[in-house]
């Protein structure tokens, strides 16, 4: 009996020790790893910094007529942060970005149409408020706003006109539906549209929050974070990095 109990107190000691240790070193990862990402963290806020500054030579030039079109979605709830929705729009227009895209998934930016569109013209010939780079406001942006309703509905709707137009004759033979017909499809029911050249997502989630599919096949999709987070250096960072990037769209 001693010798068991021996035994058992050895076992148990081992065990809390093991514990311990396995505790202690959970922990020196979880600090490791807080501490590369706060590196991480001031890092991309000092070159964020010095890009918007114009410290950064290399960031200064962009090549903005390879973003014809650009799409910016935005998470409903941040979407109601007028405000900041305007100064991301002053700061694209200041990079010379003239089409964007405007998309949430409920429609909020829809219904603050009239707001945005009245508060970018009156930003036109005002100094871009919130940021360093001081660059007048002075070029005219084409705004397209789109929700939720313009995605799934919209190919029910060509769907309807695909089998409309063609199951639902006498003729014997049914046609093969190609991508082009659908795109033709689209474009008749009034949901037709550019396809982005970049689309920017605001928001928590890395996803395209039910953006039109069809529109964004060939389409460089850049997570930018929260929209009340957003930075000037961090939007010319990505629209540099697009403009670097050799795409082959295949045959």
């Amino acid at each position: 009996m001693g010798l068991g109990n021996e035994v058992q107190k050895i076992l148990s000691w081992t065990s809390v020790c093991g514990n311990l240790v396995l505790h202690l070193v959970w922990l020196i990862l979880h600090l490791i790893i807080n501490v590369w990402y706060s590196v991480l963290g001031i890092a991309r806020m000092v070159e964020n910094t010095l890009i918007s500054s114009g410290l950064l030579k290399s960031y200064n030039a962009v090549n903005i007529s390879k973003v014809r079109y650009l799409a910016v979605v935005i998470d409903s709830e941040e979407a109601r942060e007028t405000s900041k929705v305007l100064e991301l729009l002053c700061w694209l227009a200041s990079i010379g970005v003239k089409s964007i895209c405007l998309y949430d998934r409920e429609g909020v930016l829809k219904k603050s149409q009239t707001a945005i569109i009245e508060g970018l013209n009156k930003s036109q010939k005002a100094i871009v408020e919130g940021s360093n780079h001081g660059t007048l406001v002075e070029k005219h942006v084409d705004l397209e706003f789109v929700s939720f309703a313009d995605s799934k509905p919209a190919v029910a709707k060509a769907a309807n006109l695909l089998f409309a137009k063609h199951y639902a004759s006498t003729k014997p033979e049914k046609p093969n539906f190609t991508e082009s017909d659908m795109s033709e499809a689209l474009q008749a029911v009034g949901y037709g549209g550019p396809e982005p050249d970049l689309l920017f997502v605001y928001g928590p989630v890395r996803c395209h929050m039910g953006f039109p599919a069809w529109r964004i096949r060939y389409t460089e999709i850049v997570h930018m974070g929260t929209l009340k987070s957003m930075e000037f250096g961090s939007l010319i960072k990505a629209i540099h990095k697009f403009t670097k990037v050799h795409q082959n769209y295949g045959q």
